[in-house]
């Protein structure tokens, strides 16, 4: 296992139902794990944790294993899932949905232009509208703004999680809001992506941060 540690953030190359276990408990877990859409969703109700079919399929063809949201749910103190609707039998009713719509979906309407985040929050849904993406190193690469706004739901949560980090969107989200980030992923491909984007958002950071004024001293006459 690889640990790479970037200002605040903390990135770990491997695979989280390794990781995650032994990590200390966080505030927040903000995450947008395979959706297994198409797939056969037997398996990921195993209680094994060698979940055979999560690792021989790709990743949008196969959810994470049921235990692994039990595990989430413990490390933080609020949890944030998107497409929180593909797993509602392993994740609890709740009335706090995060909604994004996507402002393409102006001249027609389909699912597809709309996608759901579960919260451990209790309030009632909210909707933001946001392009489908900025950047397209990851194929379900979130806008760094969507993960801003969600977080702005956890203000208090200092140290923020995800555990299928990608090309690190969550962890840019952090930097620009100060906050401390641990991220977990498992190809190195987009591990890299991460690091690099992580890095370039803390430098940038550092550019419109006003560098201290030296103090002035009269003179005695």
């Amino acid at each position: 296992m690889r640990v790479e540690h970037i200002g605040l953030a903390t990135l770990y190359l491997g695979d989280c139902r390794e990781v995650l276990p032994t990590l200390a408990p966080c505030d927040l877990i903000l995450t947008d794990p395979p959706y297994g859409i198409g797939a056969d969703k037997a398996k990921a109700h195993s209680s094994i944790r060698d979940n055979d079919a999560w690792e021989r399929r790709n990743w949008d063809n196969a959810t994470p294993p049921a235990w692994l949201f039990g595990l989430m749910r413990e490390k933080a103190d609020t949890l944030m899932v998107w497409g929180g609707n593909y797993f509602a039998d392993m994740l609890p009713a709740t009335s706090g949905w995060l909604c994004w719509r996507k402002p393409e979906a102006e001249t027609g309407f389909s699912l597809a232009d709309i996608e759901l985040c579960w919260t451990s929050l209790d309030f009632a849904a909210r909707t933001k509208t946001l392009p489908r993406r900025d950047g397209n190193e990851h194929p379900t690469q979130k806008p760094v703004a969507l993960m801003e706004w969600a977080m702005s739901f956890a203000p208090k949560a200092e140290t923020v999680c995800d555990p299928f980090m990608g090309s690190g969107t969550t962890g840019v989200a952090c930097v620009q809001l100060g906050r401390r980030f641990i991220g977990i992923e498992r190809e190195q491909k987009y591990f890299e992506i991460a690091c690099e984007r992580i890095a370039n958002a803390r430098r940038q950071e550092s550019l419109f941060q006003e560098p201290a004024r030296a103090e002035q001293h009269g003179l005695a006459l």
